[in-house]
C-alpha cells in the first residue's frame, strides 16, 4: 500500500497526531535550514553568478522580505480556507522554488526564485502553530509537542552551517536548494495523508483583500527599511521614509479592521495578553539569540579563522542541549516548577551565555569558553522558547488559530531582524571608532563584537523584567486545575 492511500481511519488518531507533528516539523526544519545554509555558499555564489558585493545580499533579503510581510495573511488564509491546504500550497510553493533555485544561471532568476521561496515559506510557516495547537488542547501534550517544535525551530541554524559547508564543499552551492527537493516531496506525501483536513470558516462573508493588502505592504516596507539599515545606516532616507511609509500604513490598517465587519485580522486578538505579551517578551529574548548565531559566526570565522564546518561543529552544544530538553524534561519542569520559573531562568542562563561570549579574544579557545557560551545559550533557549510559544497560543480561540500562528512568527521575524539590524549596526560603529583612533584591526573587530554581545544580554535581562510583570500566571479555576495538574503529571512520569 502506498503512503499517500493511507487513510485516517487506519492510524489510530493518537498516532497520527504525533506522526503529524513529525511532519510539520519536518517543514519547520526545511526552513530553518534555508536560512544559515545559504548564508555559507554565498562566496560560491557570488563567483559563479557574478553577483556584486551590495546585489549579494539580496539572496537572503529577497527571502526574508516575502516570508516576514506574508505570515499574517498566509495565517488568516489558513483559518479561512484550511490550514491543510495553505501548508500544502506552502510546500509546493517553496520546494519548486528550491528547484527553481538551484538551476538558476543568473542573478535575477536566482533573486525572483528566492522571493517565491519566502511565499512558501510563509504559507507553511504560518499555520504550523495552529496545526499543533489545534491537534494537542491538553496542556501536557501541547507542552511536549511545543517542545519537538522548538528543538527543530531552534537548532536547525546550526545544522544548516553544517550541512551548507558539507554541500558547497563536497558538490556546489547548487545543492544547498537542491537538497530542500527530497525533503520536501516527502513533507508533501506525508502531509497529505497525515495532516487533519479541516474545512476552515469559509469565505462567505467576503474577504478584505484590501486590509490583507494594506497589512502585507506595511510588513513588506518594514522588514524592506530593516535590511537596508546595514548599507544604508538608520538615518539614511531610504530607511527613514521607508520606515514612515510602513507606521503609516499599518495605521491606516488598523482604522480599517476597527470599522468593517469581516477584517482578516479582527482586532479582539490583540487583547489576548498572553499572545500579546508572550510575543513581546520573545522580541527580546529573540534579538539576543539572533546577535550570537549571527556574530558568534563572524567572530569564529574572522577572527579564529574557523571553517564553515568548524563554525557549525562550534554550535553542536548548543543544538544538543536543546535537542536533549525537548525529549520533554522542559516540559516536566514547567509541570514541576511552573510556566514563569522555568522561562526566566532559562533566560537568565541565555543572559549568562552571551556575557561570557563578550569575553572572546583574538586567542580564545573553543573550550572552555566558546563551549560554555554556546552551552549556556543552549540551555536557556531550550527552556525559554517553549513555554512562550505555550503561552502565546494558550488563549487564541480555536478559528482564530492561524491568525495567532501567523503574529507569534511575524512578531519573531520583525523583532530578530530589527535586533540583528541594531547589533549588528552597534558592533561596526564600535569598530570603526576604534579604528579612527588607529588601533588594530583584530582589537578593534573583536571589541566591536563584545559591545553587541553585551546588548544582547540587555535585551535578554528587558525581557525577563517584562515576562516578570505581564505573565504571570493567572490562578486556574478550581473545576479545572486539577486534571490538568494530573495528565501533566502523567505525561511527565
Amino acid at each position: 500500500m502506498s503512503l499517500t492511500s493511507l487513510s485516517l481511519p487506519q492510524m489510530s488518531d493518537d498516532r497520527r497526531r504525533w506522526a503529524s507533528l513529525m511532519v510539520v516539523c519536518l517543514a519547520q526544519l526545511m526552513i530553518v535550514l534555508d536560512v544559515t545554509i545559504v548564508n555559507v555558499a554565498l562566496p560560491s555564489i557570488q563567483h559563479d553568478l557574478g553577483f556584486s558585493q551590495a546585489s549579494l545580499t539580496w539572496v537572503v533579503n529577497a527571502f526574508l522580505v516575502t516570508f516576514g510581510s506574508l505570515l499574517l495573511l498566509a495565517g488568516r488564509l489558513g483559518d479561512l480556507a484550511g490550514r491543510k491546504r495553505v501548508f500544502l500550497a506552502g510546500v509546493v510553493t517553496f520546494t519548486g522554488a528550491s528547484l527553481l533555485c538551484g538551476v538558476a544561471a543568473s542573478e535575477g532568476m536566482l533573486i525572483a526564485a528566492r522571493f517565491l521561496q519566502g511565499i512558501g515559506a510563509a504559507a507553511q510557516a504560518s499555520v504550523i502553530l495552529a496545526i499543533i495547537v489545534t491537534e494537542f488542547p491538553g496542556a501536557a501534550e501541547r507542552a511536549r509537542a511545543m517542545s519537538a517544535y522548538v528543538f527543530v525551530s531552534v537548532a536547525g541554524g546550526s545544522l544548516g552551517l553544517l550541512a551548507g559547508g558539507l554541500l558547497t564543499e563536497a558538490l556546489s552551492w547548487h545543492w544547498v536548494f537542491f537538497v530542500n527537493l527530497p525533503i520536501g516531496l516527502a513533507t508533501l506525501a506525508l502531509g497529505q495523508a497525515l495532516i487533519r483536513a479541516d474545512r476552515g470558516l469559509g469565505f462567505e462573508h467576503g474577504v478584505d483583500w484590501f486590509g490583507s493588502l494594506l497589512v502585507t505592504a506595511s510588513l513588506m516596507s518594514a522588514i524592506y527599511a530593516v535590511v537596508q539599515v546595514p548599507t544604508h545606516g538608520w538615518t539614511s532616507a531610504p530607511v527613514l521614509e521607508i520606515g514612515a511609509l510602513a507606521v503609516l500604513l499599518m495605521a491606516a490598517f488598523l482604522t480599517l479592521e476597527a470599522r468593517i465587519a469581516n477584517p482578516i485580522m479582527p482586532l479582539r486578538v490583540l487583547r489576548l495578553p498572553g499572545l500579546v505579551n508572550a510575543s513581546l517578551v520573545r522580541g527580546f529574548l529573540v534579538t539576543g539569540m539572533y546577535s550570537t548565531f549571527f556574530l558568534g559566526t563572524l567572530y569564529l570565522e574572522q577572527v579564529r579563522h574557523y571553517s564553515a564546518l568548524q563554525t557549525g561543529a562550534a554550535f553542536l552544544p548548543w543544538t544538543l542541549t536543546v535537542a536533549v530538553l525537548s525529549q520533554g524534561i522542559t516540559a516536566r519542569l514547567v509541570a514541576r516548577f511552573g510556566t514563569l520559573p522555568v522561562l526566566t531562568t532559562g533566560m537568565g542562563s541565555a543572559i549568562a551565555g552571551l556575557v561570557l561570549f563578550s569575553t572572546v579574544g583574538p586567542d580564545t579557545t573553543f573550550f572552555p569558553t566558546v563551549f560554555f557560551a554556546s552551552f549556556a545559550i543552549g540551555f536557556g533557549i531550550g527552556n525559554a522558547f517553549m513555554p512562550l510559544l505555550t503561552l502565546a497560543m494558550a488563549d487564541v480561540p480555536a478559528a482564530d488559530a492561524g491568525l495567532g500562528s501567523g503574529i507569534t512568527n511575524v512578531s519573531q521575524q520583525i523583532s530578530g531582524a530589527i535586533g540583528l539590524a541594531v547589533l549588528s549596526t552597534l558592533a561596526a560603529d564600535h569598530t570603526k571608532g576604534l579604528l579612527a583612533e588607529h588601533h588594530t584591526f583584530t582589537s578593534s573587530l573583536i571589541d566591536g563584537y563584545q559591545l553587541a554581545f553585551l546588548a544582547g544580554a540587555a535585551a535578554i535581562a528587558t525581557g525577563i523584567a517584562l515576562a516578570v510583570a505581564l505573565l504571570r500566571p493567572r490562578a486556574p479555576r478550581v473545576a479545572d486545575a486539577a486534571p490538568i495538574t494530573l495528565e501533566m503529571e502523567r505525561q511527565a512520569a
